[in-house]
Order: C-alpha cells, then sequence, then structure tokens
C-alpha cells in the first residue's frame, strides 16, 4: 500500500490522472480539501472532461460549484436530482454560474430540482449564452425563467419543461419567438390551453411540440393562412 510520504511525490499530472478514474464526485470534493497539492491535481482532472454528470450523487451547493469551477472544458452540465435527493439552491446556482465554463455550455440539466426558483435559473442562464440544449423540467420556474431564458440564449435548439405547471401561455410565446433556432419543446404536464399549441406553430411551424403529436394531432396544415 502506498504510503502517505509516497503518494505526496506523485507528480502533478499522474495525480490528476488518478483522480480522473475517481467516479465519486463527492469523493473528489473532499480530495482537494486534503492539501494543496490534491487540490491542484482535483483541479487538473476536472479541467480534462467536457462533461458532468452528478445524477446519482447527493450534491450539496459547495462541492458541486467547486468541481464546476474547475472543468474549464465543460460543454455539458446534468445536475438533476438524484433518487438520494439533491440540495443545490438558488444559492448554489448563483455560485455555477460565476465558473469559467458556463458561457461555453452546450447542455443543461436541472431536471427535478425542486429547491430552486426564478432568481437562481435567472442568474445561471444570463451567462449560458452558448446554450443549445435545456432540461428544467419537474422544477416549479414560471414565466420569469422563459423570459430569462429568450433574452440570453439564441442558440437553444431543444428544452424540457415537463410538469412545469406554473408557466403559461406568456412566456412560451416570447420563448418561442425569441429563440429561433428552437427545434423542439416538451410541454408534458403543464397547463397550457390547446390554443398556445395552435400559436407556438403559427411563430415555428417546423417546431416539434409534444404532446402535440400524441395528444392533440396538430402539425402545420391546421394553421391558418396568411
Amino acid at each position: 500500500m502506498v504510503g502517505e510520504a509516497e503518494i505526496d511525490r506523485l507528480p502533478i499530472d499522474l495525480l490528476a490522472h488518478i483522480f480522473v478514474l475517481i467516479t465519486s464526485f463527492t469523493d473528489l470534493a473532499q480530495a482537494s480539501s486534503v492539501c494543496r497539492k490534491w487540490k491542484q491535481g482535483v483541479k487538473q482532472s476536472m479541467g480534462r472532461r467536457e462533461s458532468l454528470s452528478f445524477a446519482g450523487w447527493k450534491m450539496d451547493d459547495d462541492s458541486t460549484a467547486r468541481l464546476v469551477r474547475y472543468a474549464y472544458c465543460l460543454k455539458e452540465l446534468d445536475i438533476s436530482r438524484s433518487r438520494w435527493g439533491c440540495q443545490i439552491s438558488d444559492s448554489g446556482l448563483y455560485r455555477i454560474s460565476l465558473a469559467k465554463c458556463i458561457s461555453s455550455l452546450t447542455s443543461i440539466s436541472l431536471w427535478g430540482i425542486t429547491g430552486i426558483t426564478d432568481k437562481g435559473v435567472g442568474q445561471l442562464i444570463s451567462r449560458a449564452n452558448s446554450l443549445q440544449h435545456l432540461n428544467i423540467g419537474g422544477t416549479f420556474i414560471t414565466d420569469e425563467s422563459l423570459y430569462a431564458i429568450a433574452d440570453s440564449c439564441p442558440h437553444l435548439k431543444t428544452i424540457v419543461l415537463w410538469s412545469c405547471r406554473h408557466v403559461t401561455e406568456n412566456g412560451l410565446l416570447v420563448l418561442v419567438n425569441s429563440c429561433r433556432k428552437l427545434e423542439s419543446i416538451n410541454l408534458w404536464g403543464t397547463r397550457v390551453p390547446v390554443d398556445c399549441f395552435i400559436a407556438l406553430l403559427t411563430i415555428s411551424p417546423a417546431l416539434k411540440i409534444k404532446p402535440v403529436g400524441l395528444l392533440l394531432n396538430v402539425d402545420a396544415s391546421m394553421l391558418p393562412v396568411v
């Protein structure tokens, strides 16, 4: 077994390679607090990753934000709620939003994070200008978050709003009007009226809307002639 003195003599690059093999992000967070050298090793290992998923891990604001800050090359971030429960709050989203990688993210999943509000989502989204895919289903967001997305995410292609029961037709219309590259939107479990689906397709006839295909059988042929 390698003793503490021996592992301290390992080069940073080799230490970083060892940390890349660790799949538990809570263990990585703890390792980064052992000493300065270990913190640097964790930082280098995280900097090599383009995708991070905390799904399945019980993470809190501090440990999540610390690891995301190290991930300079990150493109995809998944902090969906796990079966163990997720402790991420608006405070955590604010800290994550300060990470250098946020402006380069193309995919974010906040699925099922019930402890966040429009305030935290707005802060995070305001810096995610390269975002193409967003899953925010199962949260309590309102139209305020949709307005923030519309203002900050011109490259958005897909969005999941599954069971977001506080979003309304007004927010959806602003979103689709502003995000002209939007290809797909999941509205399962929302409370928007049927007329809203028609209005969205009027703005963007090629838009794929769930559950339109299964429940409403709405397509471009039903749109008003202009």
